[in-house]
């Protein structure tokens, strides 16, 4: 007796079983994704943190390994890897592969903040973002102009075309490149200006012949090294 003999005399069964053949392909014909590449997320956290005049040296032992310790102890990090140099710190946590990324941001963040107390005085607080790796950008704007300077053109990208770029739907972030930032905001009153016969281009000269930030030097010690920065406006 062969096996096909059983369908020969239950022709039924052989049409049940062909009918449900038929349905499991076509369920899984419309139901089943098909990708050249599988759908995997890999993150990496990076913690930014700047200490203005402070030695490369400074950076490791006060701020990028009380850092580095506290955020070791977060869950889904792979590893981690950072850099100190002079004034800057950079951590970066690299994520287990489709780990949450949101979520490890959110616990990375707490663990910073629960060593924040431990950074010099001065340190500017810790910038943590999140890097997809492999990302690139896939668009880049430029902005030009006769009549408007560098600063005038930063502000504009700034405060205009940077929000409107990032409400865009499926934007992640929005960067600017080659900016020059207002380091002051001044108004001036022209009625006392012109009593004391002075323009605005003059107080504008007066601040830059005025603004000085420089590094005096070092004092080190036999156990300590500390780096001097002086600034005057």
């Amino acid at each position: 007796m062969r096996f096909t003999d059983l369908f020969i005399r239950r022709p039924v069964l052989s049409l049940v079983v062909s009918l449900m053949l038929l349905l499991i392909g076509g369920s899984a014909l419309f139901s089943l994704q098909v990708r050249e590449y599988p759908n995997m997320e890999s993150a990496t956290i990076v913690i930014d943190t700047r200490f203005p005049g402070a030695t490369q040296a400074v950076m490791q032992g006060f701020v990028t390994t009380p850092i580095a310790q506290a955020v070791s102890t977060a869950s889904g990090i792979e590893y981690l890897s950072s850099t100190s140099t002079q004034g800057k710190s950079q951590i970066k946590a690299k994520l287990v592969l489709n780990a949450n990324a949101d979520r490890a941001m959110s616990e990375i963040l707490a663990k910073v903040q629960q060593v924040r107390y431990q950074l010099p005085e001065g340190v500017n607080d810790p910038v943590i973002s999140k890097m997809t790796d492999g990302a690139s950008a896939i668009q880049y704007v430029a902005f030009t102009s006769d009549t408007l300077g560098v600063p005038q053109m930063t502000d504009f990208a700034v405060r205009v075309a940077q929000p409107l770029m990032t409400s865009v739907p499926g934007v992640a972030s929005v960067d600017l490149f080659g900016g020059q930032a207002l380091a002051m905001r001044i108004w001036v009153d022209p009625a006392r200006m012109a009593a004391r016969g002075l323009t605005a281009p003059d107080v504008a000269a007066a601040l830059r012949a005025n603004n000085v930030q420089a590094a005096p030097g070092q004092l080190k010690g036999r156990d300590t090294a500390i780096n001097l920065m002086a600034g005057t406006i």
